[in-house]
């Protein structure tokens, strides 16, 4: 069978055998190195993507596979009724690096980490004497918190909402960055917390404003109520420092963490802070695979490399050569409004008159050897690898120019 053949083959089973929730594009990916893949007829593309914002150590990073092959000789899963040496080392380990929290809950993805912060909130304010009614957890427009019924109401877009009702109750929305609709939504006095990105990935890549987080801060403590950070896309080095909040200097109760923690190894993780740390006790909460040996020693590598100083710098050069090389584009092409996010966590904004066409321009993209992502309908989204190199940065301008240009002429 030629590569062709059965490329052609494997295209189809998907469509026949996955529950068709996803659209992918009409490709195969084969293998990575670094920033870069291949597909299974042999072309390459610079990934500037990473997974969504997962593989933040690119592809077969050769420590991270050291890490796993190491681990996977010795023991793969214990279950959470017995201890196992590397979520102990990590959990430490995400504690001392957090420089807020005292406990962590180790889990298998984003949505389940943002799920268990919902748990904690509600049985935090539960411990306090508060009734049913006095657990509301607001959350802002635009926002993207997960999948699970739970989450998926927390994310405040009805388009992932639609068809899923009866959704939970005990959420409230207000608009992100106005913090007089917050001050207003919180006067009931029927708050238990805010949870909110720092850096808003699903709707545009819109950061929060300057001051406007430690303004939610005092306002959480005014009404003694949470602050709820889900770092699962802009954490863990994206944004230019290992925790994004850090770049807004306020002390959250709650993180959530994923993505990035495992460079491609699914685990996510919640950290508690001492106000909330105690609250779940025996049987409040659980997991079967979550911290499971495999994915702690690959998260406990991960984390070192991402705290690291090379890291932080290349994430501040490679961060500056996008928006100079997509700034040298648009002064050719006139396709984007402004380029916004934080680090490595970019947002090309289409004009008005290319409103709607991020799908569009992201098949041309592929056609042109350079993946990247979408936000929206209007944005395209940049979030690669946090060690790509100069020579990837550069060759993946080159292929979006042509990409680029290709739309424009179609």
């Amino acid at each position: 069978m030629t590569s062709d053949t059965n490329t052609a083959a494997l295209l189809a089973l998907g469509r026949e055998r996955l529950l068709p929730v996803y659209k992918q594009r009409e490709l195969i990916l084969a293998r990575g190195e670094g920033a870069r893949l291949w597909d299974s007829e042999g072309r390459d593309y610079v990934d500037f993507g990473a997974g969504i914002a997962v593989c933040s150590l690119g592809h077969c990073n050769s420590e991270l596979n050291a890490a796993l092959i190491e681990q996977a000789g010795k023991l793969w899963h214990t279950s959470n009724v017995f201890y196992s040496e590397p979520p102990l080392r990590l959990a430490q380990e995400l504690v001392a690096a957090s420089r807020f929290a005292t406990r962590a809950f180790l889990c298998n993805s984003g949505a389940e980490a943002n799920e268990a912060a919902i748990k904690l909130v509600r049985k935090w304010a539960s411990d306090r004497g508060r009734g049913p009614e006095r657990r509301t957890i607001i959350t802002f427009h635009g926002s993207f918190h997960g999948r699970t019924l739970a989450t998926v109401t927390a994310t405040a877009q009805p388009k992932y909402q639609q068809g899923y009702e009866p959704l939970p109750g005990g959420f409230r929305y207000v608009h992100f960055n106005d913090i007089h609709a917050l001050e207003t939504a919180m006067a009931s006095g029927d708050v238990a917390a805010v949870m909110l990105e720092p850096v808003q990935g699903e709707s545009g890549v819109i950061p929060a404003a300057p001051g406007y987080l430690q303004a939610v801060r005092a306002l959480c403590d005014q009404h003694d109520a949470l602050l709820v950070l889900d770092e699962i896309q802009a954490g863990m080095g994206r944004t230019g420092s290992l925790f994004a909040h850090w770049q807004d200097a306020v002390t959250p109760d709650i993180v959530t963490l994923a993505k990035a923690l495992g460079g491609g190894f699914p685990i996510g993780a919640l950290l508690a802070g001492p106000k909330v740390a105690d609250a779940m006790q025996f049987g409040a909460h659980g997991t079967t695979f979550g911290g499971n040996p495999l994915a702690a020693a690959v998260a406990r590598v991960a984390l070192r490399k991402l705290a690291s100083d090379e890291i932080v710098a290349n994430v501040q050069r490679q961060s500056h050569a996008l928006r100079a090389g997509l700034a040298a584009i648009n002064t050719d092409l006139g396709l984007f409004a402004e380029v916004r996010g934080r680090g490595l966590m970019l947002g090309a904004v289409l004009t008005p008159e290319h409103a709607g066409k991020a799908a569009a321009i992201l098949d041309h993209a592929a056609a042109n050897g350079v993946l990247l992502l979408q936000a929206g309908p209007d944005v395209l989204r940049l979030v690669p690898a946090l060690n790509i190199s100069d020579a990837e940065v550069a060759d993946g301008l080159v292929r979006l120019r042509g990409a680029l240009g290709a739309f424009v002429r179609s």
